[in-house]
């Protein structure tokens, strides 16, 4: 019974079977190939064989059973509706074998074209042309030509030079200069390169010819460069392929044919007009390959104004009919215009958001619609400056695209030299070897950061991000040499003060200055554009589409902010609280000698004369963010890292010992530091002491901290503002941990708030795996929860984040391991449902517990469509990205609601 089920199963549908909902099953091509036949558009007859048919082909190496005798049906239907037969003598069809998967992947698999020729047939098909030999033999050789390289993996460039000989023995750089004569030679001549690659001679016989090239394209799913796009444009790799076979229409019949690619709207800007290319006397894959200059679309008015008025019926039609941008392929055989294929057509995110605004102008979709259209990739394309590039720049080193953005500046290579010259009003590009939090100022100072070493979550780039800073990390090319102030890349030495371009999307690294354009869209949001340029239809299209992701969305948007100037720019761009103040960044600076004094504190009395000189410093840094948000909340973290990253490395501190002793200089001080830091050296230290074991271990640390966060809030309150502050305690893994700071910082909260009405939380990051797992304990003894997804997701893979990306990451990546890199996005099965439990616990043992996230992931589209499916309350990002995380929370709302509905 199953065999005869295998058997019975439909692998091969006619055109006019399917439509453009079957994408699943007849892939995009297939599909869309059948839509526009039933909307009786003229489109040439044939048939697609299913992905299921692919995949079952690519399993076990053979065609399913029933496969052969289903194809062998439909193409004799094809032959009965064309009136002649694949491959005949005297009156051939010729069909084409093309790739079509669900989703869009342009080039990225086969097409044959010219199947059925052969020494015979090719007689046949130029005397059914009119005796046009040269039609018929230059078809035959593209035929052998394309078959050879996509079937038999005949070297593609061997070819080319046939041609090129062929070319430069006539005296002339044009293929359409080579006559009858000249293409049967080079025919001739293509038999002998396949005969040599093969060790056989080019199939004579069409069915042969037409299996072939089935299975070429099935096998094309998994060639190297499909392989690689589906892993770049996250397609995933169990879809296969569905294969159109297609009866030929002919483009290079001489002047009054051609080929053409048309968009009924400008895919670079969304502007509304003509736009497209075409090509007399040729076939389509010449508009693709370059080989002749093609003229624009609306040329092809004057060449065949026929043609060209049935070709804007039909894009119009089309674009009605799909509601959206379409792309569309097509071809005139002496006269009679036939479409080839239409898709949605991909378009740059300026346009995406322009043409999802046009649409609802023009009643064809709602602002849902518009809004599932457009993605936070998109908008954060279009947030960051971006280089010039209508000249021949070459980059001189290729690094990690840590933090996007395009910056031009001055090399530096110390934190106070940034800052220096910043002062003078340079722009600077700070590079190091990578960069530690006493390097905060420099980074500030900068216009970029480039470093040899790190990876996408390395300090550089998380800080980087948070600061909306153009960043480049991992440049491992760069020989950087910090006493020299120089590093050396590609034979060249670039020293400070000389001039450097980094590119934070792409990773690259140019010497000198490229020319950079800056973003409309964040002079939008920040109120800083032109007056006139507001009316511009992408600043329009933003505006429109953010005001209604606002109010769809349930999921509320904070940032991670550490100072005032962060949190009002958060607030320009829409954050509605801050999620994450990372106290520790208040300890650099000139605030540093305080902190050496408090480790090294021998005693109880020095220990509190130092959190004592500390404690006005964080109540003015607290009352500077309450004062900013403005009665928003605010979640101030308690001192996190450990406190030797406060002071200077040990090697350091030995060398400078070292070097002192040497000259007789009085080295105490640095010798009481580096006592300490030894004392303090761990193996691992983000697994060591500190967060609440450091506020336990260290007496009156953490008292400090809540007293300046509660002294700050009643000095906003009783100056007539208002403040709202949440006291989130790092690192909790247990009940008891959170239970023992809770106590005294109540006590200290109760004595300082008194009657002034401030109303103080207090939570925990859950970035423990322990915790999220005994989430319901320790939800007894929380106001709320904030995840902490970069250390949840270090812990929970057992990575160590600052060393694994550059390390291995890129062979996770290329096994299929990684899709992508799990600090980059959530990783749902594991880490994810770290949250999802702790969420569901932690709300039934505190129902209406506060629950949000306050790591990178904040800040990652895929990642908020999780949170909001898991139901937090709100994601935190840095400011740059709190539009991206507003945008993807409205479209969560709306896709969610739209899965419920049906």
């Amino acid at each position: 019974m199953a065999a005869q089920e295998t058997v019975d199963h439909k692998y091969v549908y006619d055109f006019a079977e399917g439509n453009k909902d079957l994408k699943d099953l007849l892939g995009g091509k297939g599909a869309n190939l059948a839509e526009m036949t039933n909307l009786g558009l003229p489109v040439p007859p044939g048939f697609t064989i299913t992905t299921e048919a692919c995949k079952a082909y690519l399993a076990t190496g053979r065609e399913p059973d029933g496969l052969a005798g289903q194809v062998e049906a439909h193409l004799e239907a094809l032959e009965r509706e064309m009136g002649r037969r694949l491959g005949d003598a005297d009156d051939p069809l010729l069909v084409s074998v093309r790739s079509g998967a669900k989703f869009s992947m342009p080039g990225m698999m086969e097409t044959v074209l010219n199947v059925g020729l052969n020494d015979r047939s090719v007689i046949g098909l130029a005397t059914r042309a009119g005796g046009n030999d040269r039609f018929a033999w230059d078809s035959y050789r593209r035929l052998i030509q394309m078959f050879g390289k996509t079937v038999c993996d005949v070297p593609g460039e061997e070819f080319e030079h046939a041609i090129d000989d062929a070319k430069r023995a006539k005296g002339t750089d044009n293929d359409l200069d080579l006559d009858a004569d000249d293409l049967r030679g080079l025919v001739d001549t293509f038999k002998r390169i396949f005969a040599k690659h093969t060790g056989r001679e080019f199939p004579q016989e069409p069915r042969e010819q037409l299996d072939l090239a089935i299975h070429a394209v099935f096998e094309s799913w998994n060639a190297e460069r499909a392989v690689v796009y589906r892993r770049q444009e996250r397609i995933p790799a169990d879809l296969g392929t569905a294969v159109n076979v297609v009866a030929m229409v002919f483009g290079n019949l001489g002047a009054d044919s051609g080929t053409g690619v048309a968009f009924t709207r400008d895919p670079g800007s969304g502007a509304q007009g003509i736009y497209g290319d075409y090509l007399a006397n040729a076939q389509g894959e010449d508009v693709v390959a370059g080989i002749r200059n093609t003229v624009p679309l609306e040329e092809l008015e004057r060449i065949d104004k026929k043609s060209y008025d049935e070709l804007l019926d039909y894009m119009a039609r089309l674009e009605e009919h799909y509601k959206d941008l379409c792309d569309i392929e097509f071809t005139i055989e002496r006269g009679k215009l036939w479409m080839l294929q239409t898709r949605v057509g991909k378009r740059t995110a300026a346009a995406a958001f322009v043409i999802a605004g046009q649409l609802v102008d023009e009643g064809l979709i709602d602002l849902d619609e518009a809004l599932h259209r457009v993605n936070g990739a998109q908008l954060a394309q279009l947030m960051f400056p971006r280089f010039q590039l209508d000249h021949d720049y070459e980059p001189v080193a290729k690094g990690i695209g840590a933090s996007p953005g395009a910056a031009v500046g001055k090399a530096v290579f110390t934190s106070a030299r940034a800052v220096e010259l910043a002062a003078e009003g340079e722009a600077v590009i700070l590079v190091r070897r990578e960069t530690n939090p006493d390097d905060l100022n420099g980074m500030i100072a900068a216009k970029g950061i480039l470093t040899s070493r790190g990876g996408k979550t390395s300090h550089a780039a998380v800080v980087a991000r948070g600061m909306g800073k153009t960043c480049v990390s991992g440049a491992d090319e760069l020989q950087v040499d910090i006493p020299a102030k120089r590093f050396t890349v590609a034979g060249q030495t670039v020293s400070e003060g000389d001039v450097v371009s980094i590119d934070g999307t792409t990773g690259k690294v140019y010497l000198g200055e490229v020319p950079v354009m800056p973003s409309e869209v964040v002079q939008y949001f920040e109120g800083t554009l032109d007056a006139e340029r507001t009316d511009h239809p992408l600043v329009r299209a933003v505006h429109r589409i953010m005001t209604h992701a606002d109010a769809r969305r349930r999921l509320a948007v904070r940032a991670n902010a550490d100072t005032g100037a962060d949190a009002a720019r958060a607030r320009r761009f829409g954050a509605q609280g801050i999620g994450l103040c990372r106290t520790e960044h208040m300890f650099l600076g000139d605030r540093r000698e305080l902190v050496e004094r408090l480790i090294l504190a021998s005693g109880d009395q020095e220990r509190q004369q130092a959190l004592a000189a500390l404690l006005p410093l964080q109540r003015e840094d607290f009352v500077e963010i309450f004062r900013e948000m403005d009665g928003l909340p605010v979640t101030v973290r308690l001192i996190d890292p450990p406190l030797h990253e406060f002071l200077p490395p040990l090697e350091q501190l030995a060398v400078n010992v070292a070097v002192a002793q040497e000259r007789g200089e009085d080295v105490a001080k640095e010798e009481a530091l580096l006592a300490a830091v030894r004392r303090m050296h761990e193996e691992n230290p983000m697994l060591g002491l500190r967060g609440v074991r450091l506020g336990l271990v260290i007496p009156g640390l953490f008292a400090m901290q809540v007293r300046a966060i509660a002294e700050a809030a009643v000095t906003v309150v009783r100056a007539g503002g208002s403040a709202c502050p949440e006291i989130m305690v790092p690192l909790v893994g247990a009940v008891q941990e959170l239970e023992t700071v809770r106590a005294e910082a109540e006590k200290i909260i109760a004595e300082v708030v008194g009657d002034s009405g401030v109303e103080v939380l207090i939570g925990t990051m859950i970035e423990v795996p322990r915790a999220a797992l005994t989430a319901g304990q320790i939800a007894e003894a929380a106001q709320f929860f904030s995840f902490g997804t970069n250390d949840l997701t270090q812990m929970g893979w057992g990575f160590s984040r600052d060393d694994v990306e550059g390390a291995f990451f890129w062979r996770y990546l290329e096994l299929g391991i990684f899709g992508i890199s799990p600090f980059e996005s959530i990783d749902r099965e594991g880490v994810g449902r770290l949250v999802r439990i702790a969420a569901e616990e932690g709300r039934a043992a505190r129902p209406g517990l506060k629950l949000g996230v306050c790591g990178e992931h904040g800040g990652d589209p895929d990642s908020v469509h999780f949170f909001h499916e898991v139901g937090l309350d709100y994601v935190s990002c840095s400011p740059f990205r709190v539009p991206v995380a507003r945008l993807e929370a409205g479209r969560a709302a709306v896709e969610t609601q739209g899965s419920d509905s049906r």
